[in-house]
This record gives C-alpha cells, sequence and structure tokens, in this order.
C-alpha cells in the first residue's frame, strides 16, 4: 500500500509551524528525536500508520528519512531533506527555567476611583514584550513568574489583578469582573507605550488570556496557555460541587466539613455567604477551607509548601473571596460557551496550550474542548502532570513554548 501523498505532506508540515508537538485528529504519528537531547513525542495521524523520522547517510550525504510502515503490510516510502536545513528550522529548545532575576521597574496604576493595580517589568527593557496573567482569580504574582522568559529577549511585564497582591483595595470584588481586568491590561499597555504583546497566562489566567486575546486580537502576537479553564458550569461543579472530591476524599472533607448539612445543595452558594460575612472571622475560616481545598489538589504529588498558602489569611482571603465572587457569576460571561465560541477571532494567532494529563483543578476535558475548536494552535498534553505551572514536566514545557515563540520572533524558524 502506497502512503497517500497528501498524508506525507501534512507529517512534513506540522512540525515547521511547533517542532516536535503538534497534534492533528484521529491519527497517531511518533517522531523520533533528530538529536538525542530531543524526547520522542506522540501525536494523531491515521491509525494504520506509524511514521518514524531519522537522520540516515544517503550517498555520503546525512538525510532525513520518512519511514512509513503499513501495520498490516510492509511498505515505506522517502523524503530526503537536508539536514543542515532542519537544524535550522529545528533549533534546540531550552527547557530550563532561567535564574532568578529582580524588577527594572516597577509602578501602581490607577484603573478607576476605586482600584489601583501593582505591575513591575524585568528582564530586556527593548526586548520583546510580554504580560503574564496570573491565576486565582485573585492569586496575584510570585518572582518565581518571571523565569518562564528568557530574560536577554524578553521584557516581562507581571500585574496583579483588581484586589489581588499588592493590588489595592486588597480583597475588593466591588468593580470587579473579567471585562474590568481586560480594561485594565488594556490601560497597562497604553500606559507602559507597548504597541504589541505576547500573552501568558494559566488557570484562571488562561481565562483572562483568551478574554483578552478575543477584545483586542491586534494588540496580541502570540499566546501560551497552561492549565485550561473556560468558566464553563460542568467545570465549576466538577471542582466545587462533589467531583473532584472522588480522587481527594481527605482534601474535601474539610471544605465540605465547614458548610452544615442542610446547606450542602450549592456549595458556591453556601462559600458565597460566609466569604461575605459581617464577621471577619468567619470570611477568614471560610477563606483557610476554600483555599486550603484547591492548594491540596493542585500538584500531581502533595506539595506541602503550596498548601501551607492556605494558612496566610491575607492571601487567603484575597484568593478566596475573589474566586468565589467570579464562580458565582459565571465569569460575567454572557454565555457558558462564550470563549470557545469567540475563538475564530484568535484563530490566526501562534498559540500553544500545555496541560497536565492530571490536572484536577481544571481537567484536560476543557484543553481538549478547546483543542477541538483550535486545532491549529499546538496542544502539548504533559503526561506526568497536574495542575500547577510549577510542576517539572509543565514549566518545562512552558519554557519551551516561550522559546518557539522567541525563535518564530528572531526569524530562527
Amino acid at each position: 500500500m502506497r502512503l497517500a501523498a497528501a498524508a506525507a505532506a501534512t507529517a512534513i508540515r506540522a512540525p515547521s509551524l511547533f517542532p516536535p508537538y503538534t497534534t492533528t485528529r484521529s491519527s497517531t504519528l511518533a517522531y523520533l528525536p533528530v538529536s538525542s537531547a530531543s524526547p520522542p513525542t506522540t501525536t494523531r495521524l491515521p491509525p494504520t500508520y506509524i511514521f518514524s523520522l531519522s537522520i540516515t547517510p544517503i550517498s555520503g550525504r546525512k538525510k532525513l528519512l520518512l519511514r512509513a510502515q503499513n501495520l498490516n503490510c510492509e511498505s515505506e516510502e522517502q523524503l530526503i531533506v537536508d539536514q543542515m536545513d532542519l537544524k535550522k528550522e529545528f533549533p534546540e529548545l531550552n527547557k530550563n527555567l532561567y535564574p532568578s532575576i529582580e524588577p527594572y521597574s516597577t509602578g501602581f496604576l490607577k484603573v478607576s476611583d476605586l482600584h489601583t493595580i501593582y505591575w513591575e517589568q524585568s528582564g530586556n527593557p527593548n526586548g520583546h514584550p510580554v504580560v503574564f496573567l496570573h491565576g486565582g482569580p485573585g492569586g496575584g504574582t510570585s518572582p518565581n513568574n518571571r523565569r518562564f522568559f528568557d530574560p536577554g529577549f524578553y521584557r516581562i511585564i507581571l500585574l496583579d489583578q483588581r484586589g489581588a497582591g499588592k493590588s489595592k483595595p486588597h480583597a475588593c470584588l466591588e468593580e470587579n469582573t473579567t471585562w474590568d481586568l481586560v480594561g485594565d491590561i488594556e490601560r497597562l499597555r497604553e500606559h507602559l507605550e507597548i504597541p504589541e504583546w505576547q500573552v501568558f497566562g494559566g488557570s484562571w489566567g488562561s481565562t483572562l488570556a483568551l478574554a483578552y486575546s478575543i477584545s483586542h486580537p491586534d494588540k496580541v502576537t502570540g499566546i501560551i496557555l497552561r492549565g485550561i479553564f473556560l468558566l464553563r458550569k460542568k467545570e465549576i461543579d466538577w471542582f466545587y460541587e462533589g467531583g473532584a472530591a472522588a480522587i481527594f476524599p481527605d482534601a474535601w472533607e474539610p471544605f465540605r466539613d465547614l458548610i452544615p448539612e442542610n446547606e450542602r445543595k450549592c456549595f458556591l452558594e453556601a462559600y458565597h455567604k460566609r466569604l461575605n460575612s459581617d464577621d471577619l472571622e468567619t470570611q477568614y475560616a471560610a477563606a483557610r477551607a476554600w483555599t486550603k481545598w484547591e492548594m491540596m489538589t493542585a500538584h500531581l504529588l502533595p506539595n506541602e509548601e503550596n498548601i501551607k498558602r492556605g494558612d496566610d489569611d491575607d492571601f487567603s482571603l484575597a484568593f478566596a473571596r475573589i474566586e468565589n465572587h467570579y464562580f458565582i457569576n459565571k465569569g460575567f460571561f454572557s454565555s457558558d460557551s462564550f470563549l470557545l465560541d469567540n475563538v475564530e477571532k484568535i484563530k490566526h494567532i501562534k498559540t500553544t496550550i500545555v496541560q497536565g494529563r492530571y490536572d484536577v483543578c481544571c481537567p484536560m476535558m476543557s484543553a481538549w474542548d478547546l483543542h477541538k475548536a483550535w486545532p491549529e494552535a499546538e496542544f502539548v498534553v504533559v503526561p506526568d502532570a497536574g495542575h500547577s505551572a510549577n510542576e517539572p514536566g509543565i514549566a518545562a514545557e512552558l519554557v519551551a513554548a516561550n522559546e518557539k515563540l522567541k525563535n518564530i520572533l528572531k526569524g530562527v524558524c
């Protein structure tokens, strides 16, 4: 059986956009690495074929051999590509976090009569701008967030969203909606006199990155998303109404037991009542329980340092109150599928989606739905990771995604 020319063309063309991780539907494709430093990766093509790439000397020159083997009978086709050109097109990618750095400038931007947001810049003042959108909502930024980016190439901008981190007033829910935050990001871009920038966001940050990019696609040069959260009812129900409890019953019970049995029909509403109580201690107790539930489920393996964040009343109050506020208001979106319905507006933007296979906070069903709606985006599944961006496999793929966009901007590939 001969391999269809169109299938062969697809197999070669796919890596040229985002080497070496490209997924197409209903298929299985395995690429052997060009060098031993590059890990083999699996993607999908017609199930009757297994493809492999290997460097083979032919007539005294090293060439790239594409071997197509039918599982039912033996056959193969060869495509010859100059190895030197291949190495230029697919440079080896760094996957290690960059060293810790300090900001070269910081400030506060007044975005409304009530709210002032904190921002900072690090890396190269003349580099390509990238804005980091933190999770939660209400989580705030941390110094480690700077390390996903090459500080010699990127001008790295971090901001604390309304009510979070160093932004003021702390844990404030007034004038705090998704669209307020989208407006704040755009105001900061204008304030820093940045014509356009790359957008990076994980968890709730992926929600906000999508909402911002859909609103201002002409200002976005590339998008990197992690731990996809589309803020649909089924995602909220999974995590806060008992679904994830099947995997983490020991972490779930303290979250559940704070609420009397007669109020357990809707935990979102029960916690909303307590997080907005007139009694501060009631707020703190609910905030600690809410935050610990998320921190105990955010890693594939328990992370004690992360779990201890639930004991910090200052952090927990902003994190829990703002999250609950956004979730009970359905993200302030006009429909449950708003983000998926508007993906067409950003399909032209080079994008990478990184998802932990065993993410309990933002289960892979959401990343999969986004991938199906947006097959043009690179889709990377980390097989041994949960939710957190700080898990080794996820951190490595986030750094690599930035490196790919960097190489594209530099004209390397």
